[in-house]
């Protein structure tokens, strides 16, 4: 059984920061893709931001420059730094990952929720 457990989330001030973990537990024999999304009330489930086993990042368009995605030395935990946050950034943030238990499979996490408001 696999498992992505996130935390972090959190209210927050326009222009504060804040630092989203993920941690993947279980049989787990490789991880390739690890990822974040995010949903806010009344939209769509969005892709964040992704980052490779080799470490090479990828963002969306609407975060780049203020978000960082980073994975733990164990490769088995997943971040997003989150600086200069605006209140469209308000959304449940979601762990995804690509993981080899018995098969390869995608997992997510239950969600972490982040207000940013004055």
């Amino acid at each position: 059984q696999v498992q992505l457990m996130e935390s972090g989330g959190d209210l927050v001030q326009p222009g504060g920061s804040l630092r989203l973990s993920c941690a993947a537990s279980g049989t787990i024999y490789s991880i390739d893709t690890m990822a974040w999304y995010r949903q806010a009330p009344g939209k769509q489930r969005e892709l964040v931001a992704t980052i490779n086993s080799g470490g090479t990042p990828n963002y969306a368009d609407s975060v780049k420059g203020r978000f960082t995605i980073s994975r733990g030395n164990a490769k088995n935990a997943v971040y997003l730094q989150m600086n200069s946050l605006k209140p469209d950034d308000t959304a449940v943030y979601y762990c995804n990952a690509r993981i080899f238990s018995r098969f390869w499979d995608y997992y997510w996490g239950q969600g972490t929720q982040v207000t940013v408001s004055s």
